[in-house]
């Protein structure tokens, strides 16, 4: 059957039951990516998640539901920046910001939305400044986000 027939949905599926990977590697990353094309990252970065399959920084993006799932993840991405940096791939090194400005600006329109309750934007309003920090300096962040939760009182 045509691809073009299938949803993104069921081809990903077919991919996934063939080839059986044990995580979403850059490799299965960029080869679902091109099979899938015209597909967004995010869109399959959603239904990836939704596999539960260990998924790879870069790849894996900024989740932001909780503070402590925003620090595991700003901070597994200044891992893979500062691996990419050292090893002079400036390219996978941009992934990473272009991955933490899309969350930034995410929670910046999550905070301002007019079904945010008053909780929520505060909640929003303080991610997004977490997030300006790492991409400011990013190598100061891990400091700055240990203090940041204990003078703001935020969980984790």
């Amino acid at each position: 059957m045509p691809s073009a027939n299938r949803s993104v949905k069921q081809q990903l599926r077919d991919y996934l039951a063939a080839n059986q990977p044990a995580t979403i590697t850059e490799a299965v990353w960029l080869d679902l990516l091109q099979r899938l094309a015209p597909v967004s990252e995010s869109y399959l970065r959603d239904l990836l998640r939704a596999t539960s399959l260990p998924f790879d920084q870069p790849y894996s993006g900024i989740r932001q539901h909780t503070f402590e799932e925003l620090e595991h993840g700003l901070r597994t991405m200044l891992q893979v920046y500062s691996d990419s940096l050292a090893a002079g791939q400036r390219d996978r090194a941009r992934y990473c910001r272009r991955q933490v400005i899309a969350a930034k600006d995410r929670a910046k329109w999550l905070a301002v939305t007019p079904r945010s309750t008053p909780e929520r934007r505060t909640q929003k309003e303080e991610m997004a400044q977490w997030m300006l920090v790492w991409l400011e300096n990013p190598e100061v962040f891990p400091a700055w986000v240990d203090a940041r939760k204990k003078s703001h009182s935020i969980p984790g």
